[in-house]
């Protein structure tokens, strides 16, 4: 706030006096412009008016989100959900509490004095809420056979700011680097603490174990449940064998299909007392059956 006043000159004439020259300015100051707060405590936003000579200024609350803005103290009141949960204290700060994570905003602090010069002030705050983590989801595969990959993953995602993770196995924690510590210098995994992949790019024996995934962030930290990951030896000469055997088995079969051809067990055969098929006979003549062993004799007959 700066008073301009006038200085008297020598010959009685005055003149704008440069010392002591101050404007009537409502100027505001906040004692924290970005709070942070976890969920579901109190925060309060601090708006302090520095200087100002209107005996009652009016005073209000905006949040800004996504670019939308909406009033939050207004007209003298709270409004919307904050009206159960918010109130100004010391004139001009604004108390919000049970914070969630929707409350994580932009809120503008604007003073208006119309006996001032500058009759508008404003300031910003920026209002961070942090949200613990919640259980992460973790897969762990349950065999996996010397010399291959296994991929292990560990995710949540309603922690604010975002979760960092990290992977223990029989609950000692594995190092991002395996040469930073000896137990680990022989298995070659890498891990992001971003995504929260475990990858081993060559299991061994060694790596069979029970496996869990912790997910932190600066609000507090959540842990799934141990699973069991097996590594085992693969059976080379099993599965020869097994595939040897499968092969015989579809040689014999081919064999015994092959025999049963050649000795006719498959052809057409015409069971005992089956009918005899009439052949075809030329014009003119009719063959007659008689009851004597089934022959047939002749008899011509004329067509006229």
């Amino acid at each position: 706030m700066e008073l301009c006043g006038w200085s008297l000159g020598a010959v009685g004439h005055t003149r704008p006096g440069n010392t002591g020259c101050r404007l009537l300015a409502v100027e505001l100051t906040s004692s924290n412009t970005k709070p942070v707060v976890q969920e579901f405590q109190s925060v309060e936003l601090s708006c302090i008016i520095k200087s100002t000579v209107t005996p009652d200024p009016r005073i209000e609350w905006k949040k800004i989100r996504d670019g939308e803005t909406s009033y939050v103290f207004f007209d003298n009141k709270m409004q919307g959900d904050f009206a159960t949960r918010a109130e100004i204290l010391s004139r001009t700060s604004l108390v919000i509490k049970n914070t969630t994570r929707m409350d994580t905003a932009t809120y503008r602090c604007e003073v208006a004095a119309p006996s001032d010069t500058k009759t508008i002030d404003e300031i910003n705050i920026q209002l961070t809420v942090q949200v613990k983590p919640v259980t992460p989801r973790c897969t762990v595969p349950k065999a996996v056979p010397v010399g291959k990959t296994a991929s292990l993953h560990c995710h949540e995602n309603e922690g604010f700011p975002k979760s960092t993770y990290s992977w223990y196995r029989n609950s000692e924690p594995l190092s991002p680097d395996t040469k930073s510590n000896a137990k680990f210098q022989n298995s070659s995994y890498s891990l992001n603490p971003t995504t929260g992949t475990l990858v081993f790019h060559a299991v061994h024996k060694g790596d069979t174990g029970r496996y869990s995934c912790i997910a932190t962030n600066d609000a507090g930290f959540a842990k799934c449940e141990e699973q069991e990951m097996e590594v085992y030896d693969l059976n080379i000469g099993g599965i020869i064998g097994g595939v040897l055997v499968v092969v015989a088995v579809l040689v014999l079969i081919t064999l015994g299909i092959c025999c049963a051809y050649r000795r006719g067990y498959f052809a057409n055969s015409k069971e005992n007392g089956e009918s005899y098929k009439t052949p075809a006979k030329p014009d003119g003549v009719n063959y007659i059956r008689t009851d004597d062993e089934g022959d047939f004799r002749h008899k011509s007959s004329f067509v006229i």
